[in-house]
């Protein structure tokens, strides 16, 4: 297994992506800790995962550099190291210049609380560690004309993981992300969810998106550093 005995944190967990994301990360022999801030949501996940590997949960909403920082804490004392952190933050807002309806949730979502997090973190990380963040591809292609306040914060997503990349290679930390097309449905265990779409599509279900996140942290990805993958079937080159 490729992140056999690997401790790995995911913030932000939804019943899509996060889901589909700590299942796959077991699979691969990785002990995950889940976060979000619906203890409900955490626990009904963590016991139909737990039956896979090594997965535990924090309850707790990310509002601040403070916060941030406990449930880093909390993590770190539950696993006794961190090797791999995905900040899957997010949520999406249509909005327009006359209409900026979503340029502070946006921002904040997309790009003040990613920072926060990884400022807490990065004392708390392994050497060789990974973080993964996701942009969008709406961030770095073509974005559409009521999509104003998400796109040019996920445009900020993708910079930083660059940026911050630069900053964290001297403490041997990697950098990455994804910018996906359209994350489509919750994940389902077992499901044949490749049946589900086709190359070109504009959605998918979130397993395909997962897989490129767990594969990042892998070793095999070792000489990826700084960039943002994108996931989208070739929807953009349409």
């Amino acid at each position: 297994m490729r992140l056999k005995n690997k401790n790995i944190l995911i913030i932000g967990v939804s019943k899509g992506l996060g889901y589909a994301l700590a299942y796959f990360l077991l699979q691969e022999g990785a002990n995950v800790i889940i976060n979000s801030g619906n203890e409900i949501k955490l626990r009904e996940i963590s016991e139909k995962l737990k039956q896979y590997g090594t997965i535990d949960y924090l309850q707790g909403r990310i509002s601040s550099k403070e916060n941030a920082k406990e449930i880093i804490e909390k993590a770190f004392n539950k696993l006794g190291k961190l090797d791999g952190l995905a900040i899957l933050i997010g949520g999406y807002i249509e909005d327009t210049i006359e209409n900026l309806s979503g340029l502070d949730e946006m921002i904040t979502n997309n790009i003040k609380l990613p920072l926060y997090i990884v400022s807490a973190a990065e004392n708390y990380l392994n050497r060789n560690s990974t973080i993964v963040l996701v942009s969008a591809l709406r961030g770095i292609d073509k974005a559409l004309p009521n999509q104003l306040s998400y796109s040019i914060s996920k445009a900020g997503t993708a910079k930083a993981v660059e940026i911050l990349a630069s900053e964290l290679i001297k403490k041997e930390i990697r950098v990455v992300g994804i910018a996906p097309s359209w994350i489509y449905g919750e994940f389902e265990i077992g499901r044949n969810w490749k049946s589900l779409r086709k190359l070109g599509d504009v959605k998918a279900p979130p397993e395909d998106f997962a897989r490129v996140i767990v594969w990042l942290m892998t070793e095999e990805a070792e000489w990826v550093n700084g960039v943002v993958i994108p996931v989208d079937g070739g929807v953009r080159l349409i």
